[in-house]
């Protein structure tokens, strides 16, 4: 008798890569590929979290009174915005388990809009940033805070955020390839493997961000 998990791949051979020798063993090493790539990511930004901690335990007051000045309400609209599309996300790989192609799309085409909402968010609240003067190092002149230290935090407020936005750059062009696929019709018949893995880049992100505003935009 066929097991459920044999049944569960059986259909997905014709997208078996010809080295691996069963398309579960080529589902897994995806995921462990996966897994092992965030986990770097996770070491990347972990090393900006450190210095963050050993500035912040230097220069509390600075990184406190900076963070005043931050727009926490941007920031908050902006949590949400990413944790929304991180939800469509992970609807649009539920959708395709049920080869709802209609829903898949509507749901990557929901986190991309949100995606570029949250880059228009974040430009708003650089911009607004240049024209105060609070800005890294040396081109740091905002009289608001003028304490030893409120230019180091602004130059990790850029460095993270900025960063971030990187990762959110490419997490829309996985998106929009994931969509393209999608609107081809790949994923069908049980068949969602490179969703799975564009998503759960996209909920590192989410996660990543998840940490900084706290961070930067809530220091008590």
């Amino acid at each position: 008798m066929t097991s459920p998990d044999h049944d569960s791949h059986s259909g997905n051979d014709a997208h078996r890569a010809h080295h691996f020798a069963t398309f579960a063993q080529q589902e897994h090493a995806a995921r462990l590929g996966m897994w092992l790539f965030l986990a770097t990511e996770i070491l990347l930004f972990g090393g900006l979290f450190v210095a963050y901690a050993v500035y912040r335990s230097v220069f509390g007051e600075a990184f406190h009174e900076a963070s005043r000045h931050l727009d926490a309400q941007l920031g908050t609209i902006n949590t949400v915005v990413l944790i929304t599309s991180s939800l469509a996300v992970a609807a649009s790989i539920h959708y395709a388990k049920h080869d709802k192609r209609a829903a898949v799309l509507a749901c990557l085409a929901i986190a991309l809009l949100l995606a570029l909402a949250f880059l228009g968010i974040k430009s708003i609240e650089y911009l607004h940033k240049f024209h105060e003067g609070a800005l890294p190092g040396k081109y740091y002149s905002y009289s608001e805070v003028q304490l030893p230290g409120a230019s180091l935090f602004y130059t990790l407020y850029f460095l993270m955020t900025g960063l971030h936005g990187v990762h959110v750059v490419v997490g829309m062009g996985v998106l929009t390839w994931m969509g393209v696929r999608a609107w081809r019709g790949e994923f069908a018949g049980g068949y969602h493997l490179p969703l799975e893995i564009g998503g759960l880049y996209w909920h590192l992100v989410d996660v990543i961000w998840i940490f900084l505003y706290p961070m930067l935009y809530l220091i008590t």
